[in-house]
C-alpha cells in the first residue's frame, strides 16, 4: 500500500523486518519444544535463541540467487550462527519443517498484530458514535426513504444505528480473528512425516497459537478469505457513514458537514467550495477492500495439496486489506467526531413539504376514527398529490377538508401533525440499543 493511505504502527507489522522477525520465532519456537523432547540438544537450543539473527538486506540478497524467500531466510540465519562461533548448532534450525510451516504459522502471527490494531480502531469509531448519538438523540430530522422525505426521525437514531452495526463488526473481527489464531507444523503435505502432533501442538502453544486440525501443505484458505471478508463489511460501515455525511452536505440539503479547517481550500475555480473530500475519500477506498475479498475466496481453491497461486494475492491483499482498514477506520472516526451538525435546518427541512410527512398518521387516525382504510387513503392521497403538485400547505388543506375533519375534529389534528408523537419512542429504542433507562411506554401510546 502507498504511504499515502499507511498508518505507522499498520505499516510496520507488513514490513520485511517484522515478517522476518516472526519467522525467527516460529523457527526458535520449534527448536525449544523439540528440545524439551529430545529431538534437540538444549545447549543447541540455547544457542540458537542467543546468537540467530538476521538482516533484511542479506536475506534479499540471498534470495536474488536461491529465488526462494524462506531459504534465503534460513541461510541467513545460518551464517549470524556461523559468525557468532556456534555453526554446529545451526544444524537444528528448521529441523523437519517445510517452508509453509514458517510462513503460514509467522503469518498467522502477523495478522493478529494486524486484527489488534483494526480492532482498536473500530472501538475508538464506535465510542465517538456513543457520544455523537447521545448528543443528538433528540435532535429531529426527516427520515428519508428513496431519497424521498418520509416520517421524521433523530439524527441520533441514525449514529446509533451505526454504532449498534459497529457492534456487530467488533464480533465479526474477534470471530475471524479467532478462526486465524492457528499454526501448522505438519509438514510437506500434512502428514507428520517428521515431526509428530505433539511437537505441533507445543510450537503452537508456545506462539499462542492452536495448531490446525488438519491442513495439507497450508492452512486452508478459507479462513484467510472469511478474515479478509469481515474487513471489507467493516469499512462498508465506514463507507455507510461517508456516503451519508457526502449526502447532507448537498446544498439543497446542507444538514451535516465535514470540519472544514481555517484556509482549507475546496477548488482552485471556486472559492466557496466545500467538498466532502474526506467522505468520497472513504468510499472510494472501501472499494479496493471489497475487492480484495473477491480476490481472498479465490484463493481458497489450489491444486491438491498446494500450490502459491495464492501466495502472490496475499503478498498485496493481506497488508493492503488491514492497512486500509486502518485508515478508514481512523478517517471515519474523526469525520464523525469533528463534523458540523446543523440542527436548525433540520428541523427547516422537517417542515418543507409543509406536513406531507405526516400523511401515515393521518391515515391512521382517520382509519381509527371509523373511515374505512381504502376511503381513507384515497382522500389522503388526493390531497397528498395536490400539495405535492402545487407546493401548498398540505395540513391547511386537511384541516379544510370537511370529510376529514368530521371524523377528526381540528384539536385533535393537532396530535397528527405532531413530530413529538411520532418520535416518543426514541428513548426506548436508545434504551436498547446503550442499555440505559427509559421511560415507560405502552407499546400503543
Amino acid at each position: 500500500m502507498i504511504s499515502r493511505y499507511t498508518r505507522p504502527e499498520m505499516g510496520a507489522v507488513w514490513t520485511d523486518q517484522n515478517r522476518f522477525q516472526q519467522w525467527l520465532e516460529v523457527e526458535l519456537a520449534a527448536s525449544e519444544a523439540l528440545a524439551e523432547m529430545g529431538v534437540v540438544p538444549q545447549e543447541d537450543a540455547r544457542l540458537l535463541r542467543q546468537h540467530a539473527s538476521f538482516s533484511v538486506e542479506r536475506c534479499l540478497e540471498i534470495e536474488k540467487t536461491t529465488r526462494h524467500d524462506v531459504i534465503a531466510f534460513t541461510t541467513a540465519v545460518a551464517e549470524s550462527m556461523a559468525a557468532a562461533g556456534h555453526a554446529q548448532a545451526s544444524r537444528w534450525f528448521h529441523y523437519g519443517m517445510t517452508s509453509n510451516d514458517v510462513v503460514d504459522t509467522g503469518q498467522a502471527l502477523q495478522i493478529r498484530q494486524a486484527a489488534g490494531i483494526v480492532m482498536t480502531g473500530l472501538k475508538n469509531l464506535q465510542a465517538v458514535l456513543k457520544r455523537r448519538a447521545l448528543e443528538f438523540q433528540h435532535a429531529v430530522q426527516i427520515g428519508r426513504t428513496h431519497g424521498v422525505h418520509a416520517e421524521p426521525i433523530t439524527f441520533g437514531l441514525k449514529l446509533a444505528i451505526w454504532y449498534e452495526e459497529a457492534g456487530r463488526n467488533i464480533k465479526r473481527l474477534e470471530a475471524a480473528t479467532e478462526d486465524l489464531r492457528v499454526g501448522k507444523i505438519s509438514g510437506a503435505v500434512g502428514t507428520f512425516a517428521h515431526i509428530g502432533p505433539a511437537a505441533e501442538e507445543a510450537i503452537c502453544a508456545r506462539l499462542g497459537l492452536y495448531p490446525a486440525p488438519v491442513a495439507s501443505q497450508v492452512i486452508q484458505r478459507d479462513r484467510h478469505a472469511q478474515f479478509v471478508a469481515t474487513l471489507a463489511t467493516l469499512t462498508s460501515l465506514c463507507e455507510k457513514i461517508a456516503l451519508e455525511v457526502r449526502h447532507l452536505q448537498r446544498t439543497e440539503v446542507r444538514e451535516a458537514s465535514e470540519y472544514f479547517a481555517r484556509g482549507q481550500k475546496g477548488s482552485s475555480a471556486m472559492p466557496h467550495k466545500k467538498n466532502p473530500i474526506v467522505s468520497e475519500q472513504i468510499c472510494g477506498l472501501a472499494r479496493v477492500v471489497r475487492a480484495n475479498a473477491q480476490a481472498a475466496w479465490e484463493n481458497n481453491a489450489l491444486w491438491h495439496e498446494r500450490d502459491i497461486s495464492h501466495s502472490s494475492v496475499e503478498r498485496v491483499i493481506l497488508p493492503d486489506s488491514t492497512i486500509l482498514a486502518d485508515y478508514l477506520l481512523e478517517k471515519t472516526r474523526d469525520l464523525v467526531d469533528r463534523m458540523f451538525v446543523y440542527t436548525e435546518r433540520m428541523r427547516r427541512n422537517v417542515d418543507l413539504t409543509q406536513g406531507l410527512v405526516f400523511s401515515g398518521q393521518l391515515l391512521l387516525d382517520l382509519s381509527a376514527a371509523g373511515m374505512l382504510r381504502e376511503d381513507a387513503y384515497r382522500v389522503v392521497q388526493q390531497l397528498a398529490m395536490e400539495a405535492w403538485d402545487n407546493e401548498s400547505d398540505f395540513r391547511a388543506a386537511v384541516e379544510a377538508h370537511p370529510e376529514i375533519t368530521a371524523l377528526v375534529p381540528k384539536e385533535k389534528l393537532t396530535e397528527t401533525f405532531s413530530v413529538e408523537r411520532q418520535l416518543k419512542h426514541v428513548d426506548a429504542i436508545f434504551a436498547r440499543v446503550f442499555l440505559v433507562a427509559a421511560p415507560a411506554l405502552s407499546e400503543n401510546t
